[in-house]
């Protein structure tokens, strides 16, 4: 399946499967494995592979998604958005470092990894925005690491898309 070059969008494909891929938002870099060729023709990307062995079957899907995602990244960006829950759990921002307040007996320190930028909305929702959607996934994950949603309470940092298995808890003596 041939990936569309939107306008604005230049890819460079160096030696080594070396793609560089430029946009309005920014520059991604990546070596992809070299059992593939990819070949730019006319405003499409196609990538090949040279037989139907299971290993090049699967390495050709996931270099057509990565080539994907860049080119994604670079004209849309990523976002994915977290949500603190609980009595007292907030979070605020200080220059580039995210400061979560989550019940511990000290405010827990985050500073966002380069190209990543972290928004806040009201005191209780996270955006974790980049071009680079690994990155915005991995950050995303370490937030949320810090303290994960129970399901007694539901307290704790999840994903907006998420949905926590609520369990019942201990009931009286009778």
């Amino acid at each position: 399946m041939p990936i569309a070059i939107p306008a604005g969008v230049t890819v460079t494909i160096a030696e080594n499967n070396h793609v560089t891929v430029k946009g309005p938002k920014g520059t991604l870099e990546r070596a992809l494995p070299l059992e593939m060729t990819i070949k730019q023709e006319g405003d499409d990307i196609v990538v090949s592979r040279p037989n139907d062995l299971k290993k090049n079957k699967s390495l050709h899907g996931l270099t057509r998604t990565l080539i994907h995602n860049m080119v994604v990244g670079v004209t849309e960006g990523y976002e994915k958005v977290l949500e603190v829950n609980g009595v007292g759990y907030r979070a605020a921002k200080q220059g580039n470092k995210l400061v979560l307040s989550l019940g511990y007996s000290h405010p827990v320190e985050m500073v966002d990894p380069e190209g990543i930028t972290s928004v806040l909305d009201g005191q209780n929702i996270i955006k974790v925005q980049g071009i680079d959607k690994e990155k915005v996934g991995q950050y995303a994950a370490e937030i949320r690491s810090k303290r994960k949603p129970e399901p007694y309470k539901g307290k704790g940092i999840k994903y907006s898309t998420e949905v926590i298995r609520r369990k019942v808890g201990k009931t009286g003596k009778k």
